[in-house]
């Protein structure tokens, strides 16, 4: 047991600082994806008025850095080694049948199941020093409530997406029947495991108005308490003025994700021929961490297409693209990548489902389509129209400098956590 659970007895008034107990997967060291970016922004901008504890895995392989990095957004931090099974590995194989086969928890919550880490939460809760639980993801949940355990401290669920949904979605796009037949079962898993989780916690909140209507009417939920809009490093995000690399596309996302697998391929299959028919000298940068076989396959088949894998910096890719393309298909939540892209000016193409839950309107912050041929068609009037890219651009960075910097953004969850504090107080 950790040495911080100490019990604290003082009685708390309702202005004091917030004494937080934050829930995590892994350290946010690198800070390398859309959920990262909104946590460590939203917690660096949360403790310079409320302490947090950060009580999370340290997958195996972490670097030693992610301690130290850890303390420019947690006060303190307790680490629970853990060890992820490698993707595609005959064991990975073997526990996808095993929990196929006989789990009533889908393998995405089931594969951090810890008693360790599920006792260092009973300790931390049982000891009175804490204000506040945040959930930070749906998977924590899964050892907050293990044991049918309820905690006596209120418990926010800070949920990034509906993760429901989008396996609903991996379902409602997947080919052939076995994966049609292990995405509907994950599916359903994960909708009776969100319904659950979301109904025991005392505060859910959404990362988009979207969401938390879903959250309400789908799992007939009294307790989401509204959204935590996206929102966007000005700072380090400026408005390019550098000249960009003709006919040029960039896709900015973590390259190990299903979602963006999905999507860069269905692009690549079916858009990117119809792009190249009419401006053979196109090419595509598609830029994240881990990209996998499948995307690196698209590389190698096509010599206009450049898979960088992880970058130090993603500013000087978004600042060399012409346009940037979203052609995700499945998902959830909000993305980032978008808000960071229209904060240094590249124009955007992206489906309904890739801009979902973000306040933006098609033809004056980004262009939606959702066919290949629509999208292939609002690429190439980008490509032809600099005044039509300079406005995009131009209208997105105002958009976003306008409503969406971090410290108004914290502002919204923090009033959450003292609405979830107050509450469970009455």
């Amino acid at each position: 047991m950790s040495e911080l659970w100490t019990s604290v007895t003082r009685a708390r008034q309702p202005g004091d600082p917030l004494r937080i107990l934050w829930l995590k997967t892994g350290p946010l060291h690198p800070v390398d994806t859309g959920g990262k970016i909104r946590t460590f922004n939203m917690l660096r901008e949360l403790r310079k008025k409320n302490p947090l504890t950060y009580l999370s895995l340290w997958p195996e392989g972490t670097p030693e850095s992610a301690r130290k990095d850890a303390h420019q957004y947690s006060d303190d931090q307790v680490w629970i080694p853990w060890r992820e099974t490698p993707k595609r590995s005959l064991k990975f194989v073997w526990q996808l049948g095993i929990n196929f086969a006989g789990s009533r928890l889908p393998y995405a919550i089931q594969k951090y199941l810890s008693a360790k880490w599920s006792r260092e939460i009973r300790h931390a809760d049982a000891s009175g020093k804490f204000d506040l639980i945040v959930c930070d993801f749906l998977t924590p949940a899964v050892n907050l409530f293990y044991g049918k355990y309820r905690p006596q401290t209120p418990v926010l669920l800070f949920q990034h997406n509906v993760e429901s949904l989008i396996w609903q979605r991996h379902y409602e796009t997947a080919k052939g029947g076995v994966r049609r037949s292990y995405m509907h079962g994950q599916w359903q898993r994960m909708l009776k495991f969100e319904r659950l989780a979301c109904s025991l916690v005392d505060k859910v909140c959404a990362v988009s108005e979207e969401d938390a209507r879903l959250l309400r009417e789908q799992f007939q939920l009294t307790n989401v308490c509204g959204a935590v809009p996206t929102g966007v490093d000005l700072n380090f995000f400026q408005l390019s003025a550098a000249p960009r690399t003709p006919r040029s596309l960039v896709f900015l996302g973590s390259m190990d994700w299903m979602p963006n697998i999905d999507g860069c391929v269905w692009f690549a299959d079916e858009m990117w021929p119809l792009v190249k028919q009419k401006f053979p000298d196109a090419n595509l940068t598609i830029v994240g961490r881990k990209p996998a076989p499948k995307i690196l396959e698209l590389a190698a088949r096509d010599a206009s297409i450049k898979v960088t894998g992880t970058v130090d910096d993603v500013r000087p890719h978004l600042a060399a693209g012409e346009v940037m393309v979203v052609p995700l298909r499945v998902g959830g939540g909000t993305r980032i990548k978008i808000f960071e892209a229209m904060a240094t000016g590249i124009p955007c193409v992206s489906t309904r489902i890739g801009a979902e839950g973000l306040p933006v309107n098609h033809g004056e912050h980004i262009a939606l389509a959702d066919t290949p041929a629509d999208f292939a068609n609002e690429i190439a009037a980008l490509f032809e129209q600099a005044e039509r890219r300079r406005a995009f651009g131009q209208n997105a960075r105002d958009l976003v400098e306008k409503n969406f910097g971090w410290p108004s953004i914290n502002a919204v969850f923090e009033r959450y956590c003292r609405e979830t504090v107050a509450a469970a107080r009455r």
